[in-house]
């Protein structure tokens, strides 16, 4: 049983692993309907477009993603928030950033100084993958301005899911090792991978429209980043109240089961004082999309308890 599961949790990984990573592939540009009213407020090293009134909602994509991601929540959302939709540096057409440090670091510094910047009083976060995992690290600091957090499909330390021994020293030529992987994908490959994680073919497209546009070694460097930074300590400095959402039925062929997943997520968010565990039983790793009935019920109701 325990190497049946070693089986599926090494499936897993490598599947979310491989999702995130720019591919040279060549389809037509898909049209869009996301217009959003254009933002005065300050933030240079991404994108950020608002809609509604009331308090802030950060809304931060995964790895690769366009902020269009959001932009059947932000319909429903926009009527009692006030929605942030953030495109981070590098991707999805955005400009890269040169920096410092890590990937990850920058970008949860230039939201914190967005949040101060603009006055943004006890802001609420969703984030979805990469977005999840920055914001875990936002709510992590010290007097974090965030007084609810929304974690989509995203772990403190994804490496643990194949190995629960693994380490941020030993990952990294792992972490290296998977780049060198991913770019040797073909197209049609990167499609069947993704369908893993996205039922429609339409989102699908999406989202391979937006890994071309992407800077393959912005996302690099982020997916490097996800394998050798561990926050599994770090949440238990968490003082808000934090909703995590996960998907399970992408993987049942691999023999996961609800109580499998929802049990690798509860030792992955041991530390967190304050969490709630929401398991999707129809949607895959883009719950929003997927599910959206689901992600927007425990969403607004999460809300709506703070």
């Amino acid at each position: 049983m325990m190497e049946g599961m070693k089986i599926n949790i090494l499936e897993i990984f490598q599947l979310l692993s491989l999702f995130s990573f720019r591919r040279s592939i060549q389809i037509a540009a898909i049209s869009m309907a996301f217009s959003y009213a254009s933002s005065a407020l300050k933030g240079a090293a991404f994108h950020v477009e608002i809609e509604g009134q009331g308090q802030a909602v950060l809304m931060v994509p995964g790895l690769a993603c366009s902020g269009e991601v959001w932009r059947d929540t932000v319909e429903t959302l926009s009527k009692s928030y006030q929605c942030h939709v953030f495109t981070l540096p590098g991707f999805a057409d955005q400009p890269a950033v040169q920096h410092d440090g890590s990937f990850v670091d920058f970008v949860k510094e230039e939201l914190l100084t967005y949040i101060e910047e603009n006055g943004l009083k006890s802001p609420l976060m969703i984030g979805h993958s990469l977005g999840g995992f920055i914001g875990l690290s936002i709510a992590s600091e010290t007097a974090s301005p965030l007084s609810g957090l929304v974690v989509v499909d995203s772990l403190p330390f994804l490496p643990a899911m194949m190995n629960p021994s693994a380490t941020e020293e030993s990952m990294k030529s792992m972490a290296k090792g998977i780049v060198v992987q991913s770019q040797s994908m073909q197209p049609e490959q990167y499609r069947q991978m993704l369908a893993t994680m996205i039922t429609a073919p339409e989102r699908i497209d999406e989202a391979l429209f937006w890994s071309s546009k992407s800077d393959g070694a912005t996302v690099s460097e982020a997916m490097v980043d996800l394998y050798t930074t561990d926050l599994r300590d770090d949440i238990a400095n968490i003082d808000i109240p934090v909703l995590v959402m996960g998907a399970w039925v992408a993987y049942k062929a691999y023999g996961s089961t609800r109580e499998s997943t929802m049990a690798i997520y509860n030792v992955q968010y041991a530390a967190l004082p304050n969490y709630e565990l929401k398991m999707t039983d129809i949607g895959k790793h883009f719950i929003m999309w997927d599910d959206p009935e689901f992600f927007l019920n425990e969403t607004e109701n999460f809300f709506g308890q703070l």
